[in-house]
């Protein structure tokens, strides 16, 4: 169970206080990436300062047990937990030599230049509300690796109780040792349902089906990219030998185009799709089931970078992705990022890109192995989100009424109403029009369905804050520099090509 904001023990772990001067290195997010990140760029000599919103590190990936429940063997909830448990005993002994100060429990709200040349200045809160407390960072160089959430198209019932994110069933089980409940269908698109399914048969659920919404053919024209990776598909037939082993269905070209239910979730129904994910007619049947854990995959988490104004790129699978070069720099310089933010690749690429930005941060050349491996990673995450891209006939499965934005209540019709008769041609306009994205996520769960209403690609918001601030640590910052310095090189940077 998760400490209470008002226990002392918590108010203590929050309140180790930031580094004073200025740190070599700022890293946000303390997952795959950033973890990589800190402890590579420690070795190399750089004092590094490592922030994260969580107790402990690991990042969505590596989510851990709470420690009051006593599990005994963690990682068999895990994949290569190895790949996390050395990195971690690393900062553990970076942290007591004094190279690393490793701040759980912080998030990062902005990144802004400093007056001083060549420096960032990161405001954070450290804690939970109300108690949270500010705290502000100075760093020479900044690493974003804030990682990703789930993407989620919406259908007819979704909102009931029972039915949850893919990957919130899975930190569910990882986090807390708990069942989304004991009949769950899983569905969606995207190689973490196989992984989902897995982890909940084994933990005792009975899963009746995994409902793919892509086609396993869709890989077909990427087999150069496939064979160069045989770890990761090994990892697929180990995927595919527990569904077998647990019984459970894969039905691919399928979709759950509707739950049904009064108080929770009791049925899904499911439709065949054609090639543009168009529910076919006279193809629909139900499930019964007690919870339905669905998602399309990731969307990478950029507020930080998008409100320094780093350059974006739209991604194979359709999200927006930062635009990097070879090292793991942004456009803006100073600033690095590694992992989802580039594009959605998994842990083995984002503990990669992590070491490679470590390595340029430090003004070191990118060992010629890494800059091989991430290129075959990188390549393998392609073919992988270009198979698994949602296809333009899923909106079909709306009805009129079907809540898009959830915190608004903001139906279907109105968002076509306001594309179709009064000129919205991206999800801004429509949100200016409708109030869709306007809600406590601020987007991140109805934004890719808007922009697809609206018929426009996903785009990127600049926003000046990441998270809700309270009005009391806006109004206590100094004032704002009119004119920020640049930051300056630090090291042997090269330039950017």
């Amino acid at each position: 169970m998760p400490t209470s904001p008002s226990d002392p023990a918590a108010k203590a772990a929050v309140a180790q206080a930031a580094p004073t001067g200025t740190t070599d290195l700022a890293v946000v997010g303390a997952g795959p990436a950033g973890l990589a990140a800190a402890v590579t760029a420690a070795r190399l000599g750089l004092r590094v300062t490592l922030l994260d919103t969580a107790e402990r590190p690991g990042g969505q990936y590596y989510r851990h047990p709470a420690a009051t429940l006593g599990a005994t063997r963690p990682e068999a909830l895990h994949h290569d937990w190895r790949a996390f448990a050395t990195r971690e005993a690393a900062l553990r002994e970076h942290e007591t030599a004094g190279r690393v100060t490793y701040l759980p429990r912080h998030h990062v709200w902005t990144v802004v230049p400093a007056d001083e040349p060549g420096t960032w200045i990161l405001h954070a809160l450290a804690g939970q509300a109300p108690d949270e407390t500010p705290v502000t960072l100075r760093a020479r160089r900044v690493l974003l690796a804030t990682g990703a959430y789930e993407r989620q198209l919406p259908f007819p019932g979704w909102t009931l109780p029972g039915v949850v994110g893919a990957g919130g069933a899975q930190a569910m089980l990882k986090n807390n040792l708990v069942l989304p409940g004991r009949r769950v269908v899983v569905a969606g698109s995207g190689p973490l349902l196989l992984a989902v399914a897995g982890s909940l048969a084994a933990a005792g659920a009975t899963v009746p089906a995994v409902v793919e919404a892509a086609s396993y053919t869709a890989y077909a024209p990427q087999a150069p990219a496939l064979l160069r990776n045989p770890a990761k598909l090994a990892e697929g037939a180990t995927y595919g030998g527990a569904l077998l082993r647990h019984g459970i269905r894969l039905l691919t070209r399928h979709a759950v185009t509707e739950a049904h239910g009064t108080t929770r979730v009791e049925a899904v129904t499911i439709a065949r799709l054609d090639k543009d994910w168009r529910p076919l007619p006279g193809t629909a049947r139900r499930i019964p089931c007690d919870a339905l854990a669905v998602g399309h995959g990731l969307v990478p988490q950029l507020e930080l970078a998008t409100g320094l104004g780093c350059a974006t790129l739209q991604a194979p699978d359709g999200t927006v992705a930062l635009e990097l070069d070879a090292a793991q720099r942004t456009s803006v310089p100073g600033v690095w990022s590694a992992g989802e933010t580039g594009g959605i690749g998994g842990a083995q690429l984002a503990l990669t890109e992590g070491e490679i930005a470590a390595h340029s941060i430090a003004g070191r050349p990118v060992p010629a192995a890494l800059a091989r491996r991430r290129a075959r990673l990188r390549a393998f995450a392609g073919a992988m989100a270009a198979a698994h891209r949602p296809g333009p006939g899923w909106t079909g499965w709306l009805r009129e009424e079907t809540d898009v934005c959830r915190c608004e209540e903001v139906p279907a019709g109105r968002i076509r109403e306001a594309a179709r008769e009064l000129g919205a041609r991206d999800a801004r306009t429509v949100k200016l029009l409708t109030r869709a994205g306007m809600g406590w996520c601020q987007g991140r769960m109805c934004g890719p369905a808007v922009a697809a209403l609206a018929g426009a690609a996903p785009a990127p918001d600049r926003r000046p804050l990441s998270c809700p601030v309270p009005l009391r640590h806006l109004a206590a910052l100094p004032p704002t520099e009119a004119t920020p310095a640049e930051p300056a090189p630090f090291g042997p940077e090269p330039a950017r090509p």
